[in-house]
């Protein structure tokens, strides 16, 4: 064997025991040591925070007596301001008074649908008139759907104090009246207009009645048969009757409070072709049937090797140009019987939005309507509402779909634009009308345009919640100031509880935009207003209150804090009929709670 290898010297020394138990001590030592650091750090942090808690405890105390010391007076101030919403009240009283008066001494032959007598001899004598030339009758039913419209307008618009469940459904049963009175008059025309026809074999006529009807395409060929649209039917006669919110319902059947129609209702017929004149040694010769028009009883029934497609009944509708689809209409059909819509017996549905034409197939001919979601353009993205001078205002809603700006000028509002992604002429027939409130938010409902939730939105929309308390008096107390301090949606008010709105608010004296610089934080919850520390690009969200700042029972007073005099003039002078549009805007969009 040879000699043994010598350890390197360079090899690791083994640790003894000593050492070891050396080391350990040190790092246990070490650890100790940082613990108590780490507690000492805690302790400190604590006692700053809880210090920090009773400076800000001891500041909002203060500043809570304070606010409650004034609150009387600031309650006092507060009153006089809200008397605008009286006088605007009062002004619109004597404005519909006067409007009945001015029709009264008028004399334009025009009746007064409110009052029973003018508007029963206005359909008597209608009825009775035997003229059914069908210029005759459209130009009539235009009248007639004006006056519908008029009875509608007239019951949402009055006061409930002024206006009683007793006189509400003889209106409603007037509305009832005229709708029936023109559709008879419409089929009576149609009829006169058959007579004459030259061909009995195939028959294809387009009648426009008016714009709202929309166009439509109408060919059908089939033997003593055609194909009629008659003039529109207000949508509001054709609501769900007798189906609470909570009752299921049927399979097809179409949920009104989620679906809403636009574009108006199209009705399709088949009629047997009544006796035709006949020229006989220089007379005309007619048969004259006491039975008026007769439906043609049609149903799309086929043999086992028939093609379904030569029995259905195909349309092609165009779409209204004055009317908004954000997506492919769901096409709907009255059940006369049942009294709601429904989607069954519809199919091979055709959209060219491009185009602005639908092509579907019935298994009949019924009336059909083209639905959208009521909901779609809710909740909004964001929202902003800034003077623009003495008495005069822009409010601008960004929903899903479309950048909606409505212009506010003393008692009317109008349609600034309306823009998407694709368009920017929009409804442009409704730019430009001067209008009100109540007559804004029905154009642009009818337009296919909500942005005015209901009662019962609540259960298709996720709603950020509030007291009625917080956004009721907010909307009360930002119309008060809105003729100087601008407004804004704020991403906090998501996160400042049921109690608490939160919103943007900066002074604004100029025609120009607000620059992100200039918006402060408000925080209100119907009795407390107070401007917060934090901003819109704060990581958390906080309720503490802005240095140098104080505690206020309305916004009115917070923002005389920080307001120029020339605000604040702008504010006592505003003018109580701008004041109440923008308060009905508020109230009827809902910006609060569905952003």
């Amino acid at each position: 064997m040879g000699p043994k290898k010598k350890k390197s010297a360079g090899g690791k020394k083994k640790l003894s025991k000593a050492e070891k138990m050396r080391l350990l001590r040190e790092e246990e030592e070490r650890r100790l040591l940082e613990e108590e650091q780490a507690r000492v750090r805690a302790e400190l942090e604590e006692a700053a925070r809880l210090e920090k808690e009773r400076i800000e405890r001891e500041k909002t105390e203060r500043l809570e007596a304070k606010d409650q010391e004034r609150r009387g007076i600031e309650l006092s101030e507060i009153h006089v301001l809200e008397e605008n919403f009286l006088t605007a009240a009062q002004w619109k009283s004597k404005y519909r008074a006067l409007a009945q008066w001015n029709h009264y001494t008028g004399c334009d032959g025009s009746p007064d649908p409110t009052i029973p007598q003018d508007i029963n001899t206005f359909m008597s004598l209608w009825k009775e008139d035997p003229n059914n030339d069908i210029q005759l009758v459209i130009a009539k039913g235009n009248q007639v759907l004006e006056l519908i419209e008029k009875l509608e307008f007239f019951i949402m618009d009055t006061p409930f104090h002024e206006l009683s469940a007793k006189h509400v459904a003889q209106y409603t049963e007037t509305i009832q009246q005229l709708q029936s009175l023109l559709h008879d008059k419409y089929n009576a025309a149609t009829e006169q207009m058959l007579r004459s026809a030259l061909h009995n074999s195939s028959i294809s006529e387009t009648k426009s009645t008016s714009e709202e009807e929309g166009s439509v395409d109408k060919v059908f060929d089939k033997s003593s048969s055609i194909l009629k649209s008659v003039s529109r039917v207000h949508i509001s006669s054709l609501r769900i009757i007798g189906i609470s919110e909570s009752e299921p319902l049927e399979e097809h059947v179409v949920d009104l409070n989620q679906f809403m129609p636009v574009g108006g209702v199209y009705h399709f017929d088949a009629l047997k072709l009544p006796p035709q004149a006949k020229l006989v040694k220089g007379w005309t010769m007619v048969e004259v049937l006491d039975t008026g028009l007769e439906i043609y009883p049609y149903e799309a029934t086929c043999d086992e090797n028939e093609d379904p497609s030569s029995v259905t009944v195909g349309l092609t509708v165009r779409l209204l140009d004055s009317v908004i689809y954000f997506e492919e209409p769901l096409i709907a059909r009255w059940d006369a019987k049942a009294k709601y819509w429904r989607t069954d017996d519809i199919g091979d549905v055709v959209y060219n939005m491009q185009e602005k034409e639908i092509a579907f197939k019935m298994n009949g001919f019924f009336t059909v309507t083209l639905m959208q979601d009521a909901h779609l353009n809710m909740p909004y993205q964001s929202w902003e509402l800034r003077p623009n001078g003495t008495d005069e205002a822009f409010l601008t809603i960004l929903t899903t779909f479309a950048e909606v700006q409505i212009q506010i000028k003393l008692n009317q509002c109008m349609l600034a634009g309306i823009t998407t992604m694709e368009d920017t002429t929009l409804l442009s027939d409704l730019r430009g009308v001067w209008m009100s409130p109540l007559a804004l938010t029905i154009a642009l409902k009818r337009a296919g345009m909500n942005i005015f939730p209901e009662e019962y939105s609540p259960k298709y929309v996720s709603v950020n919640k509030k007291t009625l308390l917080a956004e009721i008096t907010s909307y009360q107390q930002m119309a008060l100031i809105a003729s100087s301090f601008a407004f804004s949606w704020s991403k906090w008010n998501l996160l400042s509880g049921e109690e608490n709105v939160v919103f943007k608010i900066c002074e604004h004296l100029s025609k120009e935009p607000v620059w992100d610089k200039d918006w402060a934080l408000l925080m209100f919850n119907g009795q407390r207003a107070q401007r917060l520390q934090l901003t819109e690009d704060s990581d958390n969200f906080s309720k503490n209150i802005a240095e140098d700042t104080e505690f206020h029972s309305t916004l009115y007073h917070l923002i005389k804090d920080f307001g120029s005099e020339e605000a604040m003039e702008r504010i006592r002078q505003a003018h109580h009929l701008f004041i109440d549009v923008v308060y009905q805007l508020l109230l009827s969009t809902k910006l609060l709670t569905y952003s």
